[in-house]
């Protein structure tokens, strides 16, 4: 691995990518703590304490903390996420959409195109929401979260951060282009990772207040360092189904003949379900707060994470929508007659409707098995906070959203090396197995 670090430096544009991609990250961080005008953020701060577990605390954890302080960035990547969700779903129910996905980078750049639109669109939706639910917050002190109510506040807010998370796409698109890895899989990282110094400190401070002990500690991190290996092999982990090829004569030529593999991932649909399933448990819980009523109080306190009742509809929140979000992502009948058109049959599987069905069996079993492990880890934080009083977040949805994404741009860069005829990070690694 040290090899390939120093291989980074023999590459002049691989060093301008990654200083590229850095540079633009630190605009983010800097961009998250310029606050919106109008706020009172010692009271904001202090709503936010108690809001942890809501809805709330949740999207602020994807804004890095811009949330919490309202600034500029406060709405984060959330909005572009979600209309990238809503542009797959639509895919499938729309035909136009349909078949710019299958018009290679022409239709690509249009859904882009169509996915930016829709960014702003819900941006100015959240950022009315939020102008509104400001003024009608309070912190714990009674003081008023904005300083001077009315439309000049909304219209205000809501052009801030709308052109906040505008910025955000942009530079998400710019790294993406012009730097490493993903962009936007990059800031959602950067924010998530900014909180791991404070983690760090809050920790070795009780260590030093005698509130937890060094055996504990050594215990936990040995810990944490199997969760996240177990988390890259899974993540790494791939059910390849032999492809074989028949050979074709095309002229005075003959093509095929090969064997090949068709690569069915575990965890088919990454991150995706735990987030949908957190947004709807949390929604109800976080709607209670505005409500008082006994009846919305016992719904509030029932949805806190580290109650059964909360752990159990995460659970099959996330089950339901590992195997949603497969079905949609990937057709095992349009595998099956494109193999079949080029030719392409799976050793003792009549090719067609049998091979569709079998493709389908073994991605169930995937689907079932990724479930099982992505349930794990996004419970595992409840069960260290509530039973060990670990005193930080670990696991969840940002543990799955930081392996993932250091391995696809470790990925990249090992790519960039290979190609160049430079050893990579790893002789014999994951990395070069996920390609």
């Amino acid at each position: 691995m040290l090899d390939g670090l120093k291989n980074i430096g023999k590459i002049p544009e691989l060093q301008r990518r990654i200083l590229y991609s850095c540079l633009l990250l630190a605009v983010y961080r800097i961009g998250a703590h310029v606050p919106t005008p109008g706020i009172d953020t010692a009271a904001l701060a202090a709503y936010f304490e108690q809001a942890k577990g809501s809805l709330l605390g949740f999207f602020d954890m994807f804004a890095g903390g811009a949330l919490s302080n309202l600034s500029v960035f406060a709405l984060g990547i959330m909005p572009y996420i979600s209309a990238s969700i809503i542009l797959q779903l639509l895919t499938i129910a729309i035909p136009h959409l349909e078949r710019l996905s299958k018009e290679g980078e022409a239709g690509r750049r249009k859904i882009t195109q169509y996915t930016r639109y829709g960014t702003v669109i819900l941006s100015l939706i959240q950022g009315f929401g939020i102008s509104v639910g400001l003024e009608n917050m309070a912190g714990p002190t009674g003081a008023s979260i904005v300083m001077e109510p009315g439309w000049n506040f909304r219209l205000m807010t809501v052009i801030t951060l709308t052109a906040g998370t505008a910025f955000i796409m942009w530079l998400g698109e710019q790294i993406t282009e012009k730097g490493i890895g993903n962009g936007i899989s990059l800031i959602i990282f950067a924010g998530i990772v900014c909180r791991g110094p404070a983690a760090i400190y809050e920790t070795f401070s009780l260590l030093s207040a005698g509130e937890m002990g060094i055996f504990f500690i050594i215990i936990l991190i040995v810990m944490m360092l199997a969760v996240v290996g177990i988390i890259v092999f899974m993540e790494s982990g791939q059910r390849r189904i032999p492809v074989q090829y028949a050979k074709r004569v095309v002229g005075r030529k003959m093509y095929g003949g090969q064997t090949t593999h068709l690569p069915l991932k575990v965890n088919t649909s990454g991150v995706i379900p735990p987030i949908f399933a957190s947004s709807i448990i949390m929604f109800p819980a976080t709607i209670a707060n505005f409500i008082d009523h006994p009846w919305m109080k016992a719904v509030s306190d029932a949805l806190i994470p580290g109650r059964w009742i909360y752990e159990s509809l995460y659970v099959a929140f996330i089950v339901f929508f590992c195997y949603f979000y497969t079905a949609v992502v990937f057709n095992p009948t349009d595998v099956s007659d494109n193999m079949k058109k080029y030719g392409g049959y799976v050793p003792g599987i009549r090719p067609g409707k049998k091979t569709a069905e079998y493709i389908d069996d073994v991605l169930s079993k995937l689907t079932f098995s990724g479930a099982i492990y992505v349930s794990a880890v996004c419970v595992l934080p409840s069960i260290l906070i509530s039973y060990f009083n670990v005193p930080f977040y670990f696991g969840g949805t940002a543990l799955l959203i930081v392996v993932g994404v250091a391995l696809d741009t470790a990925g990249q860069i090992e790519t960039h090396l290979l190609t160049r005829q430079y050893e990579g990070f790893m002789k014999k690694g994951r990395i070069a197995k996920r390609r």
